[in-house]
């Protein structure tokens, strides 16, 4: 099969159809084999009935439902395990991506050799509360995983189903799936100035939560990047560093003090002295991030990744 077309989707009923209608038309004028995939993200609109219909009406078509909300990176998730083409295309529901661009998507993928191919939306229709957060979120993550992409978040991608066969995506990893390629050594990604629709119907589901939450999931994925393998290498130096600093100074308050008893010197007790109760705390800390280090390790080598959603349907 050519194409695998990924949809993941959460109450969009009004532009199911028209966007099946679009995507048929592409593959058929360029004869493409595929397949496209909707994950319905626990819809409560209707959306999953329209699913089921086109799936009977449509070979070609097939549907997923959640039991109940998961989120998107599940939706992909689910899409990318289940997808049988030798590209996958993912785009969202609400027409903003255009199947257009599907053909030279795929292009890129197939004679280009890229691993994978990011839409890049150089003119958007989104309001400034939307299009203001994603231009720091990718700023940011340039900067931080050197990947120069302009649009990290964009919807419309196409993968090597290579990439998407060996990428476990979890949590809200799907606002950073290049950076998550990256790390599974598909480096060869590159960007498509997409267009980019203004929104037919509905309305967007971006909320502020997203901007504290996107940041937060840089934080935690870029933490996950560097030390999730050996997390030994984050807790275990700064815990041996405060460990031994704390150490020393109470030596060395210690030792001052027999110094000045053994000089007949006046002295005070160790434990009037303010610097030696930072240095326990130090102690106690290094020695809590070690064992958390090591807690870590074990978790790391030993720890197999189950899904963590329910597939209530499937047609």
């Amino acid at each position: 099969m050519d194409i695998s077309v990924v949809i993941p989707l959460y109450n969009e009923a009004e532009s199911l159809r028209e966007l099946h209608s679009w995507i048929k038309r592409v593959m058929d004028n360029h004869a493409f084999t595929y397949e496209v995939l909707f994950v319905d993200d626990g819809s409560n609109d209707g959306s999953w009935e329209i699913i089921r219909k086109l799936a009977t009406e449509n070979r070609e078509v097939k549907g997923f439902r959640f039991s109940k909300n998961y989120g998107k990176t599940a939706a992909l998730q689910t899409g990318f395990n289940e997808a049988a083409g030798k590209v996958v295309i993912t785009m969202d529901a609400d027409l903003q991506d255009s199947p257009d661009e599907i053909p030279e998507l795929y292009r890129m993928i197939t004679e280009d050799g890229f691993d994978l191919v990011s839409g890049w939306k150089q003119k958007r229709y989104d309001p400034i509360t939307k299009t203001l957060p994603t231009k720091l979120f990718n700023a940011t993550t340039r900067y931080i995983h050197d990947i120069h992409l302009h649009d990290m978040n964009c919807g419309l991608k196409a993968y090597n189903s290579r990439v998407t066969k060996n990428m476990v995506i979890y949590g809200e990893m799907h606002r950073y799936i290049p950076v998550v390629a990256k790390w599974n050594g598909f480096g060869k990604i590159g960007e498509k100035v997409v267009q980019h629709q203004a929104r037919k119907y509905g309305h967007t589901k971006f909320g502020i939560e997203r901007f504290i939450n996107g940041f937060l999931d840089l934080l935690s994925i870029t933490f996950v990047n560097r030390f999730g393998k050996s997390p030994m290498h984050f807790f275990g130096l700064f815990g041996v560093l405060a460990f031994v600093g704390g150490m020393a100074i109470a030596t060395f308050l210690i030792g001052e003090k027999l110094y000045s008893i053994y000089a007949h010197q006046p002295y005070r007790n160790v434990t009037d002295n303010p610097l030696f109760f930072l240095a326990l705390t130090a102690a106690i800390i290094g020695s809590q991030m070690f064992l958390a280090g090591f807690l870590g390790e074990l978790f790391a080598r030993n720890n197999a990744r189950k899904d963590d959603y329910i597939i209530a349907e499937r047609v």
